[in-house]
């Protein structure tokens, strides 16, 4: 199938974060290469002529690092021909959800309590931590799905920057990718428009105060102390990269290298 990689960034109507992450440079001077791995939002909301263009990439396989409570709020996937879908949750649908129904509801009082003074920040951070450490599985299976057949690949959760955006730091880790670029690729979602939109159940005036938006601002932002955060865990439970790569998610030097020649010019 022919590979469309786009000169410019699309501008896709129902899937918001979409970027072609190639391009990022290795230590040992190679680059990602472009076509072969992308990364957004969730697919719920994509128009026909959004799909039409995810069609055209000749996507193998989308990574879909959402849980049940995700899905049920957002919808499924749309159906895109020919490609295999994967969906691999990396937080309990539990976790998280009676705070995004108070997120949806607008409840300032409650989101004063759990996010002001820095909490909000603190929240990612730990969920950062934990996700990296955690979901050691999940992010086996990934590497090794890419490194066997399933480029090219398209990874995303809700709003394409947190568990998308550890899952791409992880794949770009294995590739040898310089770490600056890693996060300022991971950095990019922070843009204004990349952001996921809540679809809240309050009403405008309890939902999009200023007030609000700023209590929900570190939760919906990019921060490099929040990658940053993974990345120490990382090395605090392993030592190094190449000690987690090998025990952390069992990818041998063989798939290793397979991943690289798919992934990289």
């Amino acid at each position: 199938m022919t590979q469309q990689v786009p000169s410019t960034e699309p501008e896709l109507t129902g899937v918001r974060n979409f970027r072609d992450v190639g391009g990022l440079p290795t230590v040992d001077g190679r680059r990602v290469r472009h076509g072969v791995l992308y990364r957004s939002g969730h697919l719920a909301h994509a128009t026909q002529e959004d799909a039409a263009f995810l069609a055209s990439l000749g996507l193998h396989t989308v990574f879909d690092f959402r849980n049940a409570a995700d899905q049920k709020l957002e919808g499924p996937d749309v159906e895109l021909p020919g490609v295999r879908n994967v969906n691999l949750p990396l937080s309990d649908p539990a976790d998280g959800a009676e705070f995004w129904k108070m997120v949806r509801e607008g409840d300032l009082d409650q989101l004063r309590a759990i996010l002001d003074d820095g909490k909000g920040a603190a929240r990612m951070i730990a969920s950062y931590r934990k996700i990296v450490v955690e979901r050691t599985a999940e992010h086996s299976r990934v590497l090794h799905a890419l490194a066997d057949d399933s480029v090219p690949a398209l990874m995303h959760c809700a709003a394409g920057k947190d568990r998308a955006g550890i899952s791409i730091a992880v794949t770009l880790l294995a590739l040898g990718v310089e770490r600056d670029a890693i996060v300022a690729d991971y950095l990019e979602s922070a843009a204004g428009h990349r952001r996921y939109k809540v679809r809240r159940s309050g009403s405008a005036d309890t939902a999009y105060t200023p007030e609000v938006m700023e209590l929900l601002d570190p939760l919906f932002d990019a921060r490099t102390e929040y990658l940053e955060a993974a990345f120490a865990s990382i090395e605090r439970t392993w030592g190094d990269v190449d000690t987690y790569l090998a025990q952390g998610l069992g990818l041998s030097a063989e798939s290793r290298e397979r991943l690289r020649e798919r992934l990289l010019d």
